[in-house]
């Protein structure tokens, strides 16, 4: 039995979907980003030799960090190296370890993940990107998850985590700390001492995902510290002899050594006189573990299902629930301030969809949304456009945001607002939707730090499916571009109907509709 069937196999096992812990090792192998020792040394080239720091602080790497910061304080503020971030900086810098965190971050921050096709591990990150688990949970202080899965929400360090309620779906704690916060690294003697202090809150706070959900540790050796000192935590919170509650929940991804063979056993992780239960899975080839999170995909996107439940807590809490109820369609959904509370999320829609196709026998009538956006991207047309505006948009409309219309009223002959009246298809809602429209709000801020300034070209060649998707609506638009966007959306047709990202694709297909084909 393959490392695949093995893994899906276990992960059926759980009813509960995965959670991700995700490492330093996954930014060395898609990032290229150094080890923290090499990152550190890095920073030593205006500084004291790094072999220094290391000897006096006997090998503690928090206490070089500490050591570094010192010096590097003092050359920052006077070499002509750091001027230019001097000048943006300087009122940043308010204790002795702020500088170093600030250039360890903008560094990072330029460490981006350029050229997916020509990356070594390409089929990885696509299955990575297509991933719908249940959340994240990283000692990384890079971007690369949250760039990966920009609508989960994003907790940076301990406190923002212990001070507010996550929902532990959808989401991405960065333990940590995060570049685009400097101050919130873990990275000095002084934080490890902090961070160590509230680890109990913190294992607390995350117990119950250890013990109901598979969480899956990968970029990290099982002797690292940062896991070794959290696994200890969560055993004191549930005790020794109800250890057994985690259930080999914890499975630990090991890169093969020289001679070995992939393997998944079971073994237990030793923490002085406490024996932890873990699956220890052996693998140079993560896409077969990705491929087997997939398999454990949610109907409903992980960000529609954390809202969900964001809404039923305030739901609860109110004292007039009747008055925030309402149903809406997924593609409907893209933050938890679009509604009140969501009943049903496409269920009922999609039973009413099958029940309506059994009984019309495929007629107009029983047309999909999804075959209106194939349609679109297909060469050779098979429908009749006159009759699904006139048969299929009337009722397939009422619970649809967004459709692709403009490429039938073409087809049809209509090529301007006053025509389009005439006729009276009820079509008015998406003839009137902007630019802007498609774009999801929350993802403006990752756009502008991330992609802007990227042709679409740039972004078709360098990012995953799913990023594109989400990010390219962002970007300026050019005729040449067309046949690429459509070419992209041919190649990823399969996303339009049941991927967590299939509104974001939808959505993209519809810019493209009104591009190519809406009123001049």
């Amino acid at each position: 039995m393959s490392i695949l069937e093995q893994l899906t196999k276990l992960l059926e096992a759980h009813p509960a979907g995965p959670f991700l812990f995700a490492g330093s090792g996954l930014s060395r192998r898609y990032l290229g980003l150094e080890s923290w020792a090499a990152l550190l040394e890095r920073f030593c080239s205006h500084i004291k030799p790094y072999e220094y720091y290391l000897s006096t602080a006997n090998g503690n790497l928090p206490r070089v960090a500490t050591l570094m910061a010192s010096d590097f304080h003092e050359v920052w503020w006077k070499s002509e190296v750091f001027e230019e971030s001097r000048k943006k900086h300087s009122k940043k810098i308010t204790d002795l370890t702020a500088a170093l965190r600030l250039e360890i971050s903008n560094y990072i921050k330029g460490v981006k993940l350029d050229g997916v096709a020509q990356h070594p591990y390409s089929e990885e990150l696509a299955a990575l990107g297509r991933l719908n688990v249940d959340g994240i949970i990283t000692t990384n202080w890079d971007t690369f998850l949250q760039e990966l899965f920009p609508d989960y929400k994003v907790y940076v360090g301990q406190e923002e985590l212990l001070f507010s309620n996550p929902q532990s779906i959808g989401e991405i704690y960065k333990i940590h700390g995060c570049v685009n916060t400097p101050r919130s690294l873990i990275l000095t003697e002084a934080d490890y001492d902090s961070f160590a202090e509230r680890n109990a809150y913190l294992a607390a706070k995350l117990i119950t995902i250890f013990v109901e959900h598979p969480v899956i540790f990968m970029g990290y050796s099982l002797s690292d510290q940062n896991i070794v000192s959290m696994l200890r935590a969560i055993c004191a919170c549930i005790g020794k002899e109800r250890l057994e509650q985690l259930n080999n929940n914890l499975i630990f991804v090991e890169r093969l050594k020289e001679g070995e063979a992939a393997s998944i056993s079971n073994t237990v992780f030793a923490l002085e006189k406490t024996n932890v239960p873990i699956t220890l899975l052996r693998t140079n080839d993560f896409s077969q573990i990705y491929n087997a999170l997939e398999t454990k995909r949610r109907k409903i996107p992980a960000r529609v299902l954390r809202y969900c439940k964001e809404q039923l807590y305030e739901l609860v809490k109110g004292g007039e629930p009747e008055a925030k109820l309402c149903v809406v369609d997924i593609d409907e959904v893209e933050a938890k301030g679009d509604i009140e509370f969501v009943v049903g999320v496409g269920v009922a829609k999609e039973r009413a969809q099958e029940e309506e196709r059994r009984l019309a026998d495929y007629g107009y009538r029983a047309i999909t949304a999804v075959s209106i956006y194939e349609e679109l991207l297909r060469d050779k047309k098979i429908y009749e456009p006159g009759r699904i505006l006139a048969e299929t948009l009337p009722e397939l409309s009422k619970g649809l945001k967004y459709l692709p219309v403009f490429h039938l009223l073409r087809t049809a002959g209509i090529d301007s607002q006053e025509a389009c009246a005439r006729v009276g298809y009820d079509v008015e809602k998406y003839l009137g939707l902007q630019p802007a429209d498609f774009r999801v709000k929350s993802l403006a801020k990752g756009y502008m730090r991330n992609y802007k300034g990227l042709t679409v070209r740039q972004m078709l060649e360098r990012y995953t499916p799913e990023i594109v998707a989400q990010y390219l609506p962002f970007a300026d638009w050019e005729e040449a571009d067309y046949p690429a966007i459509l070419e992209f959306l041919r190649a990823h047709i399969d996303r339009l109907p049941t991927s967590p990202y299939s509104t974001a694709f939808r959505k993209l297909a519809c810019l493209y509709d009104r591009a190519v084909y809406g009123w001049r």
